[in-house]
């Protein structure tokens, strides 16, 4: 066996022809041209190189290097404005914090084309979730802009983001922020939250809308912030007298319990046996600040059983159990939810650790510049990429709309094809007996044909 790179018909990702008519259909490189103005060494054509920074984290590049992917076999004969990785860094780096802001803006507005053209956010009229979280991206050597040690004791730069998921509809990203590495994880939440619903709206979000936070967003400015927005909120609770006090007053009756992992169903008393119990008891929160700045909302409190040695058996002689020691987690809520349908919605919050977890098995497995402003680009080009991902999988079948963009990426968007040419129409030959096949089929009927509008 033998083998040269001698054919320059093929091309390894024939996933991004569909993916990018999707992004060129909700005004990608329109919205680029209209919002950003990079006028300096560099900065030229930003609507062409824009979409070469996307169709590479899409195709999964992580770093400004694997741009290079884009210059293979006919990739030059199906796609227009594509550049060398070299161009793309010097653009990246010609960005500036007004900048950012301006590709935010290119963010904020194309998640709502995209939501109009497809069902990436499919039930966003009923039921809205806007999750908010931050991660830490280690870094190494001493070149980066803004790096430094947090809450982690890791060396990195903090990302923020905020998510926008329903519930039958895959998290994607509304907002982002890239931070220096020692900042207070709250530090800047407010307006992200206010931008992220600001675009949720957008998105065709009309009716129930919920903020969920952990208990490092539990604060004033945060639940004013969803409060201004005419949103509901759901912030865990750091634990203080204040809270204790409130768990303490709940009577032992007022416990009910639920199906927890690891719960089983007893059928002689039809009920689960579990070690988490649920109770609820209104509380006012911020009690240290002006009349006007307090909250009195409900504390949803769910109590899981303590492990520990197990208890010693009478019939020894010996002294067993005392009490049940138990460990509380407390949830701020206005939700009009029932008690145990607010608890489990708000553990649901979890899922924006999926969104994070994608982006650094993607893009963000680097911040690829030294510069904080490219970094900071580059945050908000993954964010587009990934939503163009999310909507090119919610176009194709039920199962991808789901899937994480790595199982995207590996089924639809990395397709080797064979490119010919008949008639001045171009024809990609793709394997045959391709496993998903009619998924990709559907995606670039969706991607080419007229106007489809999402459903809601």
């Amino acid at each position: 066996m033998s083998a040269t790179f001698d054919e320059a018909n093929l091309i390894s990702c024939a996933g991004l022809v569909p993916v990018l008519l999707l992004a060129r259909r909700c005004g990608l490189a329109g919205l680029v041209a209209r919002l950003i103005t990079l006028r300096c060494a560099g900065g030229a054509n930003a609507q062409l190189k824009v979409p070469a920074l996307v169709a590479g984290m899409v195709a999964g590049a992580d770093s400004i290097d694997d741009m290079a992917l884009l210059r293979h076999g006919a990739m030059r004969r199906v796609f227009t404005g594509i550049r060398a990785p070299s161009t793309l860094g010097t653009f990246l780096r010609s960005f500036s914090f007004g900048h950012v802001r301006q590709l935010d803006a290119v963010a904020a507005r194309f998640l709502p084309a995209l939501a109009r053209a497809t069902p990436v956010l499919a039930g966003a009229a009923q039921v809205c979730f806007v999750d908010v979280d931050d991660t830490v991206k280690p870094t190494y050597g001493y070149a980066k802009q803004g790096a430094g040690r947090g809450y982690t004791g890791v060396k990195g730069l903090n990302a923020m983001l905020a998510v926008v998921s329903t519930p039958v509809a895959a998290p994607v990203i509304a907002a982002t922020r890239l931070r220096k590495g020692s900042t207070n994880s709250a530090r800047g939440a407010a307006r992200l939250i206010t931008d992220a619903l600001q675009v949720a709206r957008s998105c065709g979000a009309g009716g129930l809308v919920i903020v969920r936070a952990d208990s490092a967003y539990y604060g004033h400015q945060v639940i004013a912030a969803a409060g201004r927005a005419g949103a509901r909120f759901s912030v865990t609770v750091r634990m203080n007298p204040a809270v204790a006090r409130a768990i303490a007053s709940i009577d032992d009756a007022a416990w009910t319990t639920i199906r927890y992992p690891n719960a089983i169903w007893d059928e002689e008393q039809q009920r689960w046996i579990s070690d988490a119990q649920v109770a609820e008891v209104p509380f006012t929160a911020f009690t240290s600040l002006p009349k006007a700045q307090q909250v009195t909302a409900r504390l949803i409190v769910r109590r899981v059983k303590r492990l520990g040695p197990a208890p010693a058996p009478s019939s020894a002689g010996l002294q067993g159990e005392l009490f049940t020691a138990y460990r509380y987690h407390a949830v701020f809520t206005d939700s009009p939810m029932t008690t145990l349908q607010a608890e489990a919605c708000h553990r649901q919050h979890a899922i924006v650790e999926q969104v994070i977890a994608d982006l650094k098995a993607g893009p963000m497995a680097h911040l690829p510049s030294a510069s904080f402003a490219a970094n900071s680009a580059w945050l908000v080009l993954a964010a587009i990429a990934y939503n163009l991902t999310r909507a090119a999988g919610a176009l194709a079948c039920r199962a991808h709309a789901k899937a994480t963009t790595a199982t995207i990426r590996a089924q639809l968007i990395a397709v080797p094809a064979r490119l010919a040419r008949s008639a001045r129409r171009l024809t990609l030959h793709l394997p045959t007996d391709w496993p998903w096949e009619p998924g990709w089929q559907q995606l670039l009927t969706a991607a080419t044909g007229p106007p489809a509008t999402a459903t809601t």
